[in-house]
């Protein structure tokens, strides 16, 4: 998915930094609470996403750079997501869909419908270009999609492309699919560049779970249905991330509600090294990202092209009647860092 904005924040990550917001535990590992913003995707009759990463709170979790939670969303109202072809530099994207499809085009040649319950992977490596679109058959779209920053000896490898459906992994009051990584006995085989997690959860009513996890991994539960799902004694709000930092070795986790509870769990090693990211690209500096730009605006070889790509607007254009996304301006000044905290929930 693109981040549409055309005035969007610039974030440079490391590790380091200052004391943040206070978090409150009960008992356990501790949580930090990171909210969600709204953002439009879009024209008029945009589909509200909600953006939990990047944040100025957090930019991070492993290397899970970006996470927008977004639906259920009736199609008819907001019109479904069209995003025309959009460029990507140095870094995976994850779609998993827990209702409704999105056709994906790509520049490395790939035509691939997005599944509830699949995991649609796709590397950018130096450079790609993809477009996202809700297909015709879609009357709900409900999901996540997630960035993943590739590390200085991966970000120019080849643009790839994997999928696939895990199997139900059950356990007494519940259920989780693993996408990314390994949990509960269950490994994905997809690739990552870094060690990662990438898990959903679902939690019957009034249940709860204990998870053995890698204490060298940071983690963020992201809540998308459950009244009152608790997390090491916090409750976590729908919509937003419970944060726990490294050294656990495992997480409690408790649905209190009478409904179920559906929870996506997202984990890695710290990722260490600096990152530079405006808009799709993710750079290491300033004139890094100044040159992904001016390639992709003047349709360099880099990004290749999206052949066949079918807008809401008609062949070939969204809904806005664009047929690609121009990126917006760099800011007048250059990009500066903006560290990452330590990784561990701030108290």
């Amino acid at each position: 998915m693109s981040n549409t904005e055309m005035d969007p924040a610039a974030f440079v990550c490391a590790d380091g930094g200052a004391p943040g917001p206070e978090s409150v535990c009960d008992g356990g590992v501790p949580v930090e609470i990171i909210t969600a913003r709204d953002v439009p995707l879009g024209g008029p009759r945009a589909m509200n996403v909600r953006r939990t990463l990047p944040q100025r709170q957090r930019s991070t979790i492993g290397a899970w750079c970006f996470a927008d939670h977004y639906g259920p969303d009736d199609v008819t109202a907001s019109g479904g997501m069209d995003v025309a072809p959009h460029p990507h530099t140095g870094l995976q994207t994850a779609s998993w869909l827990f209702e409704g499809t999105i056709a994906h085009r790509d520049s490395g040649g790939v035509a691939a419908d997005v599944l509830p319950g699949e995991i649609n992977l796709m590397t950018s490596g130096a450079g790609i270009c993809h477009s996202e679109t809700s297909t015709a058959g879609t009357t709900v779209l409900h999901g996540v999609q997630l960035w993943i920053a590739l590390p200085s000896e991966s970000r120019n490898s080849p643009r790839a492309f994997e999928n696939h459906k895990p199997p139900l992994t059950r356990f007494d009051g519940g259920s989780a699919l693993v996408f990314i990584g390994s949990l509960l006995g269950s490994t994905s085989p997809v690739t990552t560049h870094t060690p990662l997690l990438g898990a959903e959860v679902r939690l019957d009513p009034h249940t709860s779970v204990t998870l053995d996890v890698d204490p060298d991994f940071e983690h963020g539960l992201l809540v998308d249905t459950g009244d009152a799902v608790l997390l090491e004694g916090v409750h976590v709000p729908k919509d937003t991330i419970g944060y726990t930092g490294i050294g656990a070795t495992a997480l409690h986790l408790a649905n209190t509600g009478d409904d179920a509870a559906r929870l996506v769990l997202l984990g890695g090693t710290p990722f260490t090294e600096e990152l530079v990211m405006f808009w799709n690209f993710l750079g290491r500096s300033t004139d890094e990202i100044r040159q992904f730009r001016d390639e992709w605006q003047a349709g360099g070889d880099r990004f290749g092209r999206v052949e066949d790509y079918v807008g809401l607007g008609g062949p070939n254009r969204n809904a806005q009647g664009m047929s690609w996304l121009p990126a917006p301006e760099l800011p007048a000044t250059p990009l500066r860092p903006r560290r990452n905290p330590p990784p561990h929930a701030r108290p």
